[in-house]
């Protein structure tokens, strides 16, 4: 190892006082010439957060007992949007029935078994009026115009279903304020008129069939409150089909609109033995399938309830039964046949 001599040392006087020896970095300075080697100069202020290399100096957290505020963003108005009305249809006003009063014979009534509406109270009233109530508390549940529109039916004839229809409409007509329309919609054989004694004339059929005419008119009204009647019309030969037509939508739509009191009564052909039953049914919202005691058959009454599927409320009506089985006896009502 090579070590470099020092040239100019002068070796302190015998007479002075021996000065304090440095430390050997100070004396290697001194002989080197290493005093221009200073330390780096230390700033009074470090230097401003956006000089740092690093992230910004973190803020220190709020006191557990202060909450952190929380921007609020300034209140903005929502827009008021003005939802769209509907068009209000205006509301049409109900179809009246303004034809003149028949007189129907009481006398004949009592003849026939049916329910004289001045005779007062009676069995056969008593087991229409069961029959109403159930009729009447379907309608309210439903509370549509077609849920009251009533088909009485039978599967085959001479099981007592114009009986049943007549009887049916007087005791109906019995409830306050309330209308109803008989319609003799067997169009092969009607019967309704004769058995009240009411002259035949133009009626259903014929308002099917003429788009000008209005069924109101050929409307019949009879002296026994709420009891009004509408004839079968002339036979045609294509009664189905003017029953399956838009036609007969807006004919019934006509009697039933506006008028939440009025109940139609149909008396419809058998409806094993021609098609116009099961073309009713889809026109109305209640069906009264009469059977006959110890005369329909399961068979019969099975195919029945297949061709009035279309109505959503099929009621079976046992006619002419003089048991129960329950005990409870609704005795015989059963007229002179059909």
């Amino acid at each position: 190892m090579s070590v470099n001599k020092p040239t100019k040392i002068t070796p302190p006087d015998d007479g002075e006082k021996t000065a304090k020896r440095g430390s050997l970095f100070e004396r290697a300075s001194g002989a080197f010439g290493l005093d221009r080697l200073a330390p780096a100069a230390v700033p009074d202020r470090l230097a401003s957060d956006k000089a740092k290399k690093f992230a910004p100096r973190r803020e220190a957290p709020l006191a557990p007992s202060e909450p952190q505020p929380v921007p609020q963003a300034a209140p903005v108005a929502a827009p008021v949007v003005t939802p769209p009305v509907d068009p209000v249809e205006p509301e049409q006003p109900a179809v009246r029935f303004n034809g003149d009063k028949q007189e129907i014979v009481r006398s004949l009534l009592r003849e026939q078994g049916l329910i004289d509406p001045d005779g007062g109270a009676s069995t056969l009233l008593e087991e229409f009026r069961i029959i109403k109530r159930q009729l009447l508390a379907a309608a309210k549940a439903e509370n549509t115009p077609q849920s009251r529109r009533v088909l009485v039916c039978s599967p085959h004839s001479g099981e007592g279903k114009t009986f049943c229809a007549l009887n049916l409409a007087m005791a109906m007509a019995g409830e306050r304020d309330s209308e109803v329309l008989l319609i003799d919609a067997d169009f092969g054989k009607p019967s309704i008129l004769a058995r009240l004694g009411l002259d035949a004339g133009k009626g259903f059929m014929d308002v099917l069939a003429d788009p000008k005419t209005h069924v109101e008119d050929y409307v019949i009204g009879t002296d026994i409150p709420g009891l009004w009647v509408l004839p079968a019309g002339a036979r045609t030969g294509r009664d189905s089909e003017y029953l399956a037509s838009e036609r007969t939508w807006e004919v019934l739509n006509r009697l039933t609109r506006g008028a939440p009191r009025r109940t139609l009564i149909f008396d419809s052909p058998p409806a094993l033995a021609a098609s116009p039953a099961a073309e009713l049914a889809k026109h109305v919202g209640q069906a009264l399938l009469v059977a006959r005691a110890d005369m329909t058959g399961r068979a019969a009454l099975e195919d029945a309830v297949d061709l009035l599927s279309a109505c959503p409320d099929i009621k079976l009506l046992l006619n002419d039964a003089t048991f129960s089985p329950s005990g409870r006896r609704f005795g015989s009502y059963y007229g002179y046949g059909e």
